[in-house]
């Protein structure tokens, strides 16, 4: 058997488009995604490339390039899952701010009410 090869594969940009593509599809991971991406390569779902053409541009589906495609996924995965717990985060500020606002503002109100 060959060896995984480096811990840090490289990847072109449109092996990485390819896995966000399945990943937006179904947001699974490792080895789920690989389910998902084997289906989608077999439609030709992502911008018409069957296995053949992705395989060019560096996502191969052998048993021998699962290791370097299972290592993409992860990155990939977590990637998006840190873009989305910023998104979430960053809505939830906002939401407190604007509460804060408003109950400041209902203070202001009821004092010159009060006044």
């Amino acid at each position: 058997m060959l060896p995984a090869g480096p811990a840090a594969c490289p990847s072109t940009p449109e092996a990485e488009a390819f896995v966000r593509f399945c990943y937006q599809r179904r947001s699974v991971g490792w080895p789920e995604l690989y389910d998902e991406m084997c289906a989608v390569a077999t439609r030709g779902l992502f911008l018409g490339m069957g296995t053949d053409a992705l395989a060019e541009i560096g996502v191969g589906f052998s048993l021998f390039e699962t290791p370097r495609l299972a290592q993409l996924v992860a990155r990939i995965v977590a990637e998006e899952q840190a873009a989305r717990r910023a998104a979430r985060s960053a809505v939830i500020d906002a939401a407190r701010v604007a509460e804060e606002e408003r109950v400041s503002a209902s203070a202001v109100a009821a004092l010159a009410g009060a006044a």
